[in-house]
């Protein structure tokens, strides 16, 4: 094993896995006030409508489709007779249709975020590359599913990467399961992992605030005041 396997399977996941947990205690702790999302809704609207709920439905059926895939171990599967040909075309389908959903949304947003003077304006740094780095995990997970598995590639992440995964969380972690993953999937591991690792300092740490209830709430409404026109640019 070398040195940069042992750091990037190793070192960096638990590395980023500790910021993920450490850093919501403390963001929690100091900072109970910024813990939201920060509506930009009355900047702008329209825009905000499908990119928002794209990627929030799909983004619920990207994490259930991880669960069945990566922590799910293969064994189970075929212990309730679900068939490898079943299991990949929910794969290459149902996840690839949430993957679409959820990647268009994620740019819809990151477009809004650049071309609305007004939602720029009042952004920080950390706003454009959270939306950044969700559109490359999603997009090369997407392409990983779709593009590699549906082509009939030799690789299978249930037999890898879901272990490896596993052995992370159990801290019996087997290096080896990964290194020889193709560089869409190692690339996909990478930038997740770093999602996770600066999310307690985003205004992704809303999702721990109910988000279920947020999909289906109803619009805040926002009126004109008398005399006065609010216009969006």
């Amino acid at each position: 094993m070398s040195t940069y396997d042992q750091f990037f399977w190793l070192i960096y996941p638990y590395l980023m896995l500790t910021l993920f947990v450490v850093g919501h205690i403390y963001r929690y702790n100091t900072d109970t006030f910024g813990w939201s999302a920060k509506s930009s809704e009355f900047l702008e609207m329209s825009r905000l409508r499908w990119g928002s709920l794209l990627f929030h439905w799909g983004i619920i059926f990207v994490f259930f489709g991880h669960v069945a895939g990566i922590l799910v171990p293969k064994g189970f599967y075929e212990a309730v007779g679900i068939t490898e040909e079943m299991y990949h075309f929910g794969a290459v389908w149902f996840g690839g249709a949430a993957g679409v959903a959820t990647a268009v949304g994620a740019l819809l947003l990151l477009y809004r975020r650049s071309t609305v003077s007004r939602i720029r304006i009042n952004s920080q740094k950390r706003d454009f590359l959270v939306l950044i780095l969700l559109s490359v995990v999603i997009i090369t997970g997407f392409t990983n599913t779709v593009g590699y598995t549906a082509s009939g590639g030799a690789f299978d992440y249930r037999e890898t990467i879901g272990p490896w995964f596993r052995g992370i969380l159990t801290f019996t972690p087997d290096v080896e399961l990964v290194t020889s993953a193709p560089i869409g999937f190692q690339i996909h591991i990478f930038s997740a992992l770093f999602l996770f690792g600066i999310w307690p300092f985003t205004r992704l740490v809303h999702m721990w605030s109910l988000p279920l209830e947020y999909l289906n709430r109803n619009y805040i409404v926002y009126r004109r005041m008398q005399g006065k026109k609010l216009t969006n640019r």
